[in-house]
């Protein structure tokens, strides 16, 4: 196992803490010299704030490490690929790398649907390395919103009864 996936199935643990809230399962770490200085995971549900998502508690968590908003020399890793508010905010907080598991093909702005990530016309852009323990972090996905949605199926039997 690559440093890349050991540093991923961390930002998975996170993720799984994320589901045994009930929230959509993405976790994510930043990396500082080869030192985890922030760990955290999607709690859009849990603090009924729209900010809540994984990437942007953890910016805010190094961002006090460092005592700088300037992330620089850090990595950020995500099981998700990272939103266009996300995006800005990796951007904004000056992050050279990130690495995510999972391809969002509805809102994703490391590639799938636009690049923020690596605008040229920003002057900041990142290193962008995709697709790593990309089933595993899909597969955690997959099976959340599976499961929610038999539970949704469900819910209206349970109430004839």
């Amino acid at each position: 196992m690559n440093k890349d996936e050991i540093f991923m199935k961390m930002a998975i643990e996170e993720a799984l803490k994320a589901e045994e809230l009930g929230e959509v399962p993405i976790g994510a770490i930043i990396v500082y010299k080869d030192e985890v200085i922030a760990r955290g995971y999607n709690l859009r549900e849990t603090k009924q704030n729209a900010l809540g998502h994984a990437e942007v508690i953890v910016i805010e968590e190094a961002c006090k490490v460092i005592d700088s908003w300037r992330l620089e020399e850090t990595t950020l890793y995500v099981t998700l690929e990272p939103c266009p508010m996300c995006a800005g905010a990796i951007i904004q907080s000056r992050i050279p790398r990130v690495v995510y598991g999972a391809k969002d093909p509805k809102a994703g702005c490391g590639g799938s649907i636009y690049n923020l990530l690596q605008e040229e016309q920003f002057n900041h852009r990142c290193d962008v390395e995709t697709g790593v323990l990309e089933e595993e972090c899909s597969r955690l996905l997959t099976n959340f919103f599976r499961a929610l949605r038999l539970k949704k199926k469900k819910l209206p039997n349970e109430d004839k009864h």
